[in-house]
C-alpha cells in the first residue's frame, strides 16, 4: 500500500527532477508491528517471517524507482509476544495500536478444551451466557476493551467464523460490542468459504468484521452471491450484526409467534437408550413371535428418515392398557430396559420419567396430519423439504411439527423469503441449517396483511408445489431437493410460489436475497423488535427436553 502512495507521489525514479531519497519517504516499518502468540515457534517463525518480508518488499521498492534500497543493519524488529492473547493485558504491553488485526482459533463451545474454556469464561466473566460463546468470541471482546480503555480512534479487523452473526451468538456477544463498548461496523465481508491448503483440509465458512468506536456515514459491505466469484461491495450507511444493510436490531427468542399462526413444537423424543425404536428387521422379527404387538407399532421418522425416505419404526404404547403388555413379553423386556435406562440416568428428569417407562420422554405428537420441517438441512439446498405426514407417523424431536396447518402456512414456509430468515437468523450445525421454533418460526416476520387474493395465490402455488413432488412418488425429498437433480417441474414451481409470496410484502420482486433481508429485518422492527439500545428485553425461550 505505501508502494502505491509512493507512485501517486512521485514519478518512478525522480521527483521532480531530483532523485528520490527512499529511506526518508519509506515509513512503514517492522518495529511497528507487535503481536501475542500462544506458541513459542510460531512466535520466532513470525518475527523471522516479517523481516523477510520486509527485505522482499524493499527489493520491490527498490524495482519500482530503479535504485537500491536496504535497510542495514537490522534493528528492533516486531515485538511478538509468546502468549496467551486471552490473559495478556493487552493495554500494558502495547499501549498505542492504531490497528487489531487477526485470525483468532476457530472453536465451538462443544469442542473447547477445558483451559480454553477457563481463559475464554475469564475474558467474558459477567456476560449473559458466556460458557456458550464461541472461542473466537473472545478476541472480539478484548478489542472492545482496548479501545474502551482510552483508544477511541483504534480500529479492529477480524477473520471469524460466520457463527457470531448468527442464531443464539448474536444476542449473547453483540449487545456488548455494540452498547457496552459502543462500537460500530466499519466494514464487513459477509459469509465465504476459506479453504485449507492442506491435502483434505475441509473449508471453514468465514466473515471479516472491522469494528471502531467512529460510526462513518457510508460502510462497505461485501457478499459472496457466487461462493467461488469476487464479492459484490456495496456502500450502505449501516451494518448490523447480521451483516446486514439494516438497523441494529437483534432478534430475540420467543415462546409465541410474531403473528398469528399456528404453534410450532419439537416432536417427540423417545430418551430410551433405543429401547422402543425398531429397525425394519426389529419389528419384522418381532411381529414373528409376537402378533398381537401390531396396533403398538408406529412408523418413526427422525430428520434422517424424512428426507431419505429411510424406514424405522417405535413402540408407540401410549395407550397399551397393562394387561396387554403383560401380554407381550418381548415389549415387556424392552419397557424394563427403559425403566431402566432412565433410573441410570445423572439428569433428574430422566430418572423421573422412569415411572412411566412405556411412554416416550415427551410427547408432542398431532392428533391429525401435521406439518414437518426437519430441524437440520443441508446448505445446498435452496429450499427447505417441509411436508405432510398423517398422525399415526410418529415424529422424533429431530423435526419440529405444525398441527392445523394450512397450505398457505406450507408455501410461506417452502419460500425464498423464509429460507432467508433461515439462513439469517438460524443457527449452523457444521455448515448445515439449523431449524428452531424460538428462533426461527416465532420470530420470523410473516406477511402482515396479505389479502385474500394475496393468500390464495400462494395457496394455488403450495399446491403446484406438492403436485410436482407427487409426480415422482419414488424420489425421496433430498434427491428432489437436491440442486443437480431437482426435477424442472418442481423447480418452476417453486419459483411461481417464490412469486406469489412476494407479492404478500411487496408489488416490487426482490433481486436478491440481501434485499430480501433488509427488507424482512425493517418490517421485525415494525412488529416487534427495538434498535439496540431501547431496553426491551430479550425473551426467555422454553428450552428443548436434551436426552441425558
Amino acid at each position: 500500500m505505501e508502494h502505491a502512495v509512493l507512485d501517486r507521489l512521485f514519478e518512478r525514479g525522480s521527483a521532480g527532477g531530483v532523485s528520490l531519497n527512499l529511506a526518508l519517504y519509506q515509513q512503514v516499518r517492522v518495529e511497528q508491528v507487535a503481536g501475542i502468540e500462544v506458541e513459542e515457534f510460531a512466535a520466532r517463525i513470525a518475527e523471522v517471517a516479517l523481516w523477510l518480508m520486509d527485505h522482499q518488499l524493499n527489493l520491490a521498492l527498490s524495482a519500482r524507482f530503479d535504485q537500491r534500497y536496504v535497510r542495514l543493519p537490522l534493528t528492533g524488529g516486531a515485538r511478538i509476544l509468546n502468549d496467551n492473547a486471552l490473559r495478556v493485558n493487552w493495554e500494558s504491553e502495547f499501549p498505542q495500536l492504531d490497528y487489531i488485526v487477526g485470525n483468532p482459533p476457530f472453536v465451538g463451545k462443544q469442542f473447547q478444551s477445558a483451559e480454553q474454556k477457563a481463559d475464554l469464561l475469564a475474558v467474558t466473566a459477567g456476560m449473559r451466557a458466556n460458557a456458550d460463546l464461541d472461542f473466537v468470541t473472545g478476541w472480539f471482546i478484548k478489542a472492545a476493551e482496548y479501545i474502551s480503555a482510552g483508544h477511541p480512534a483504534t480500529h479492529v479487523g477480524f477473520v471469524s467464523t460466520n457463527s457470531i452473526t448468527q442464531g443464539e451468538q448474536i444476542a449473547l456477544l453483540w449487545p456488548t460490542l455494540l452498547q457496552k463498548h459502543d462500537l460500530h461496523i466499519l466494514f464487513a465481508h459477509r459469509t465465504f468459504k476459506w479453504n485449507n491448503e492442506a491435502r483434505g483440509g475441509a473449508a471453514v465458512h468465514c466473515i471479516i468484521v472491522g469494528l471502531g468506536k467512529d460510526n462513518p456515514p457510508t460502510k462497505l459491505l461485501a457478499d459472496y452471491v457466487k461462493q467461488k466469484g469476487n464479492p459484490v461491495h456495496q456502500i450502505v450507511t449501516n451494518i448490523n450484526p447480521y451483516l446486514l444493510p439494516a438497523p441494529d436490531v437483534i432478534i430475540a427468542k420467543s415462546r409465541t409467534p410474531l403473528v398469528p399462526v399456528p404453534a410450532m413444537s419439537i416432536g417427540s423424543m423417545p430418551n430410551d437408550g433405543g429401547n422402543l425404536i425398531l429397525s425394519e428387521a426389529e419389528r419384522d422379527e418381532l411381529l414373528l413371535t409376537e402378533p398381537g404387538a401390531a396396533p403398538f407399532i408406529r412408523r418413526f421418522v427422525g430428520a434422517v428418515e424424512f428426507l431419505n425416505n429411510k424406514v424405522r419404526y417405535c413402540l408407540w404404547l401410549k395407550d397399551a392398557a397393562p394387561s396387554q403388555l403383560r401380554s407381550l413379553p418381548q415389549v415387556l423386556a424392552r419397557v424394563e430396559a427403559v425403566r431402566q435406562f432412565r433410573l441410570g440416568s445423572t439428569a433428574a428428569p430422566t430418572r423421573k420419567a422412569a415411572a412411566s417407562p412405556s411412554l416416550f420422554f415427551f410427547i408432542s405428537q398431532a392428533e391429525a396430519e401435521y406439518l414437518l420441517v426437519p430441524e437440520v438441512t443441508s446448505e445446498r439446498r435452496e429450499y427447505i423439504p417441509i411436508g405432510y405426514l398423517p398422525p399415526d407417523v410418529i415424529s422424533s424431536n429431530k423435526n419440529f411439527v405444525v398441527p392445523n396447518s394450512t397450505p398457505y402456512l406450507f408455501g410461506v414456509l417452502s419460500s425464498k423469503m423464509h429460507v432467508a430468515w433461515v439462513r439469517a437468523v438460524g443457527g449452523k450445525l457444521k455448515s448445515d441449517y439449523q431449524y428452531s421454533p424460538s428462533m426461527v418460526y416465532n420470530t420470523y416476520p410473516f406477511p402482515p396483511a396479505p389479502t385474500e387474493a394475496q393468500r390464495q395465490a400462494v395457496t394455488d402455488a403450495a399446491e403446484a408445489v406438492l403436485a410436482a413432488r407427487a409426480a415422482f412418488p419414488g424420489e425421496s425429498l433430498a434427491a428432489l431437493y437436491d440442486p443437480t437433480t431437482m426435477p424442472p417441474a418442481l423447480a418452476r414451481a417453486h419459483a411461481a410460489l417464490d412469486r406469489a409470496v412476494d407479492r404478500c410484502y411487496r408489488p416490487q420482486p426482490f433481486a436478491t436475497e440481501l434485499a430480501r433481508l433488509e427488507f424482512l429485518f425493517g418490517l421485525y422492527q415494525q412488529l416487534s423488535a427495538p434498535v439496540l439500545g431501547a431496553g426491551k428485553p430479550a425473551a426467555t425461550a422454553r428450552k428443548k427436553p436434551q436426552p441425558q
